[in-house]
């Protein structure tokens, strides 16, 4: 949202005081694991139980999300509820913005089953207090490999060095 600045701390704090069960994944993942990429938005796989997706709808409405759209700088509102996130399916990405930030939630990410098979490798990291469990290096090597987008094709030889050192 404009005049927001990115602050992952406040989204992290937003879904643990909810208890919304879910790994971080992608870029801000990475940086957990020791990468020396940016990334402007945080992204999550969430548990897709209904009771899970009930606090997820609870931790959105708190930071006030809503969709991000190219032009709408607010970002365009949304049934923040947990049959709009169930109706949007297993292979969905919702990309959101929020008051702090932009958020994105990828049910299953490209070369994943989702929120089981991530958080069978996860490890847990505390940030700045908050207990997060955050995809594996070699996971989010797998789902940045699969997705095949630009940007993942440039960090991919960074992550398969920082895994080499880390072996």
């Amino acid at each position: 949202m404009p005049g927001h600045e990115f602050d992952p701390q406040r989204i992290l704090d937003a879904l643990a005081a909810e208890g919304v069960r879910f790994v971080l994944v992608g870029g801000m993942a990475a940086v957990l694991h020791g990468d020396v990429g940016v990334t402007l938005d945080v992204d999550i796989t969430p548990a897709s139980d209904d009771a899970n997706l009930d606090r997820l709808a609870g931790a959105l409405r708190s930071l006030k999300a809503r969709i991000r759209a190219e032009g709408v700088p607010d970002g365009l509102p949304f049934d923040c509820s947990r049959q709009f996130l169930r109706n949007l399916g297993p292979d969905a990405v919702l990309n959101l913005t929020t008051s702090a930030g932009d958020l994105d939630l990828a049910f299953m990410p490209a070369g994943t089953q989702g929120f089981d098979d991530l958080k069978r490798d996860a490890v847990a990291i505390e940030v700045t207090g908050t207990r997060v469990l955050v995809a594996s290096l070699a996971d989010v090597i797998r789902s940045k490999g699969a997705a095949d987008r630009d940007k993942d094709r440039q960090a991919l030889p960074r992550l398969r060095q920082l895994e080499a050192r880390r072996r």
